[in-house]
């Protein structure tokens, strides 16, 4: 009796070890779970229905898979919480997590960092790639952290950039865009490239293009074209012009301090899910670039392709002949131009 008693003790006083030690492993977690979600705010002037912002959402789903309770994602379209360009001062701020950010937005900051806004400075999307995730993009992202404040994640592809307009006209040269009211951001760099078209740079948030196409407000804007048929832009204007003018690309970024308060485990959570949404972003866009031109026409928008080597040697000439060149990094150009080759 006594030894029955004794090995039931002692396999009952194993279970509570075993069960003590279970628990000790799961306090950690236990802890992390009872924690209050960290909020992160993500604002883009893109439509819910355009490829980056799909890209938002795959970020968050992926994020929630990878650090469950850790965040509370919430994505704000069209500019509903901060307006194009006012994004960064908001994170600065402390007032937003997470916006997505252009290269001009960024220069209007670094001046010499004009020199990633040149027009026609891109090969295609992977050589977008080789220049940001490379050596080049370290410094770029470093930079921007010291002096702006706020952590770029990585650069994803918003798609050729093309003339689009309200009214179908004859467009080979630049000189055919003259006096056209040609809708812009509001960056300096950005107005730049504009006139440097031939058009009339005209300022103007991306949430009020449709309304002013509609009312003729401008004569018309430069956009991809998978983003324009997204904001449905085909319903305003007749025309595409194929200058191809820009590979352009958006930078997911997040404030500084919410950056440093991360854990590194965090860290690399949102480093993921960054990277499922630029891949979904990236390829969409792609593939829907490959379909845009009959998209276009099959909504009774004239598709034209200009002199497209006029069009680039005019614009690299005023980039090259401008104030924005004084300031660019030695070798800067020439590096770009390696990059991936």
């Amino acid at each position: 009796m006594t030894d029955k008693h004794t090995s039931s003790r002692h396999h009952f006083s194993r279970r509570t070890i075993l069960t003590a030690a279970t628990a000790a492993l799961a306090m950690p977690f236990v802890i992390k779970a009872g924690r209050a979600a960290t909020q992160l705010r993500m604002s883009t002037p893109g439509p819910a229905d355009d490829w980056q912002s799909k890209g938002l959402v795959k970020f968050k789903e992926v994020l929630e898979q990878e650090a469950p309770g850790a965040f509370d994602v919430q994505i704000h379209y069209n500019g509903t919480l901060f307006a194009q360009g006012t994004e960064i001062e908001a994170m600065q701020r402390g007032n937003l997590e997470c916006g997505v950010i252009t290269p001009q937005d960024y220069a209007a900051l670094i001046p010499e960092y004009s020199i990633f806004t040149t027009g026609y400075i891109y090969r295609d999307a992977a050589h977008l790639d080789a220049v940001f995730d490379g050596d080049i993009g370290t410094e770029y992202k470093a930079r921007i952290a010291k002096d702006i404040g706020v952590q770029i994640l990585r650069s994803q592809y918003f798609g050729a950039r093309h003339v689009i307009l309200r009214q179908a006209r004859d467009v080979k040269t630049p000189a055919d865009l003259a006096g056209l009211k040609l809708r812009m951001p509001a960056a300096e760099s950005w107005l730049f490239l504009g006139n440097a078209l031939g058009g009339n740079a005209t300022p103007l948030a991306f949430e009020e293009i449709y309304l002013a196409l509609q009312t003729g407000t401008i004569d018309g804007l430069e956009n991809p074209l998978p983003d324009a048929m997204a904001s449905k832009f085909y319903e305003v204007t007749e025309q595409v012009v194929l200058t191809g003018h820009l590979i352009a690309s958006n930078f997911v970024t997040v404030a500084g301090k919410f950056w440093d308060g991360l854990s590194p485990e965090l860290r690399t959570a949102v480093e993921k899910a960054e990277a499922a949404g630029k891949k979904l972003s990236d390829e969409g866009v792609a593939a829907t670039e490959k379909d845009a031109k009959a998209f276009f026409e099959s909504k009774g928008v004239k598709v034209t392709t200009p002199d497209v080597a006029v069009f680039r040697d005019q614009v690299q000439k005023k980039f090259v002949e401008s104030d924005f060149a004084k300031a660019w990094p030695t070798g800067m150009l020439e590096r770009i131009n390696k990059a991936g080759a």
